[in-house]
């Protein structure tokens, strides 16, 4: 229960007290701030409390906005602000001060309404943040006369409120099959599902158990089960949709909801990876390698975006000709959505993917898949380079903090930090693509031998060059990509390398546990939570020590044995992973810690 505490004299007929009641508000009248006062400090500890004008006028959507996102601690709109617990002492130090100034006389006019707009003032002037939604077309006013009032009313019953919220429930920026082929029918289930009482988080959960039939049906290896899996996966992408949108509709945002709503959409792609390899196997053909390198190269792409968002994230002087290029290219209608489409975003690859997959073979559908992938990690990587080197950015600390955290150096790299540390010079993302290349290759020459061991220990230590200053360079943000596509890569080569049935498979859920933990850091920075506790990082290797270990097991083991050492490590980093993940999240959202969304670019 929130508290809605309205202070003035009440206008009759007026539906301001209903509006309120029906987002949630117990409303109570304050006459003048010394009542409001004294009414705030009866309202339990644990509850959000608005201050509003009783005069208020708008739309009952402009004010859920303003009183209700549970993102913000202190928002407002015209008429009305509102304080969460962890924001409601700095709302009563205001009205202190707004209630002790009145009674002195001293600054303050008689007052009859207004004081919401006084403590927005005065909350602004004690440098606390206040969030003012973007309200277009929706009113939110404070009539000073009747012909106003009159205006106002009329200018709300020109709007339609609930057109508004529907427009608005669709991310603002999302992919050309989203926005023409999902987003036009999928905002009405949102609204269905809010009417109904059911959360974004059941409808994220209902899309996760969707893909997870549509990849059983791919594994039944037969055309009616490819069909329906292509359908169930089209299915699937709807209700993803669908539970953003039903956030966005009902202001139902929390932090546990984004970190579902992120992963889920991960396990549900991989997961339709693996069901495509299994329904090939059971028809004869064996396309494990093309299902692993798929997931590579997307977990790869997706930590290049991430890396280089983070690493530009509070870069300052962060301009240059090759992003001025893009800003007018975005002028210009039809390139906004071809570059969009380009890019090959969730909507785009999960559609081909199912469409693919209904009418042609698993082998086809991974072939594409990898080129479409390819071409737009080329494509996607040139242009940040590009900007990159022409841009004149100045990196934070913070900036350098999370391109290390998403490094992933283990328990090796920090030995030998200290004996490297000050050794690098030029470039970092130089010496981490050389030893990269160095293991990949030594793997891709000579298999499951000492020599890629000894390349495997040179990479260790290129590693710990690279990461030996703080990333603040130019180009420092392609180290953790490159540091997946090493790690990945090679366990790659060496599942594929060792021609025994049941490795490939084995070597995904290696890949699909460490991927997770890879997305997991992701999200925690995205959401200023912080990376992975470090005991995490070293119970789990490093990127270094993975890469190390996977080489030892695969020189002296045979690839029976191989097989086993590589499912028991991948049960390993998952329970690990899971498990701390997992508590942190939940641990977060009972917490009440602040809720996130994310409204970038679609993944």
């Amino acid at each position: 229960m929130s508290t809605a505490i309205l202070t003035g004299q009440p206008v009759p007929g007026s539906p301001l007290e209903g509006d309120l009641r029906s987002l949630g508000f117990d409303v109570r009248v304050a006459t003048d701030a010394g009542d409001a006062e004294t009414l705030l400090a009866g309202v339990p500890a644990g509850q959000r409390v608005a201050i509003v004008d009783a005069r208020f006028v708008g739309h009952p959507h402009a004010l859920r906005l303003g009183l209700t996102d549970p993102r913000f601690p202190v928002a407002a709109v015209p008429g009305a602000v509102t304080a969460q617990p962890e924001a409601r002492q700095a709302l009563t130090r205001a009205l202190a001060r707004e209630h002790s100034a009145r009674t002195s006389g001293v600054g303050v006019p008689t007052l009859t309404g207004g004081l919401a707009e006084r403590l927005t003032e005065a909350l602004d002037a004690d440098g606390i943040p206040v969030h003012r939604p973007e309200l277009g077309a929706l009113v939110a006013a404070v009539p000073s006369d009747p012909q106003a009032r009159n205006e106002a009313r009329q200018a709300v019953s020109a709007v339609d409120d609930e057109a508004v919220r529907l427009r608005s429930a669709v991310k603002a920026r999302d992919g050309f099959f989203t926005t023409h082929f999902i987003s036009p029918y999928s905002r009405y289930i949102a609204r269905w599902c809010a009417r109904r009482g059911l959360t974004p988080n059941q409808v994220t959960t209902a899309s996760l158990v969707t893909a997870l039939i549509a990849a059983g049906c791919a594994a039944t290896g037969t055309r009616t089960g490819f069909v329906a899996a292509g359908v169930l996966l089209i299915v699937s992408f709807v209700l993803d949709c669908t539970d953003g949108q039903l956030a966005r509709y009902s202001l139902q945002y929390s932090t546990l909801g984004a970190w579902l709503d992120a992963t889920f959409d991960r396990a549900k792609e991989y997961a339709y990876y693996a069901g495509l390899a299994l329904g090939a196997a059971r028809g004869g053909d064996d396309v494990w390698a093309l299902a692993l390198g798929a997931m590579v190269l997307q977990t790869c792409r997706h930590v290049v975006d991430f890396a280089f968002n983070e690493a530009n994230h509070d870069a300052t002087a962060n301009t240059s000709p090759t992003a001025a290029l893009s800003d007018r290219l975005d002028s210009v209608g039809w390139t906004v959505w071809a570059r969009r489409m380009i890019v090959l975003p969730i909507g785009e690859r999960w559609a081909m993917i199912a469409v693919l997959t209904a009418a042609t073979t698993p082998r086809i559908t991974f072939y594409a898949l990898l080129i479409g992938c390819a071409f737009a990690a080329t494509y996607t990587t040139a242009g940040r380079v590009l900007r990159s080197l022409t841009r004149k950015a100045r990196r934070t600390d913070r900036a350098a903090r999370a391109l290390a955290d998403l490094a992933d150096s283990g328990p090796l790299v920090d030995l030998l930090l200290r004996a490297v540390r000050g050794a690098r010079r030029g470039q970092a993302a130089v010496i981490a693509l050389a030893g990269g290349v160095l293991v990949v290759a030594s793997a891709l020459v000579w298999g499951a031998g000492w020599g890629t061991v000894l390349c495997a220990l040179a990479y260790t230590v290129t590693s710990a060059i690279a990461v030996a200053r703080p990333l603040k360079g130019a180009l420092d943000w392609l180290v953790p990509p490159v540091f997946r596509a090493a790690e990945y890569g090679t366990v790659l080569v060496l599942a594929a390398e060792s021609g025994v049935n049941g490795v490939l498979p084995a070597a995904f859920g290696l890949v699909a546990a460490v991927a997770y933990h890879h997305y997991d850091t992701v999200y925690r920075i995205r959401g200023d939570a912080g990376a992975p506790p470090h005991w995490l990082v070293r119970a789990v290797g490093g990127h270094e020590g993975r890469t190390l270990l996977v080489t030892v097991l695969a020189a002296l083991l045979t690839a029976a044995q191989f097989k086993v050492a590589l499912t028991a490590l991948a049960g390993y980093v998952a329970l690990v992973v899971l498990a701390e993940s997992i508590r942190f999240w939940v641990t977060a959202h009972k917490s009440g810690a602040p809720a996130v969304h994310d409204e970038g670019e679609p993944a």
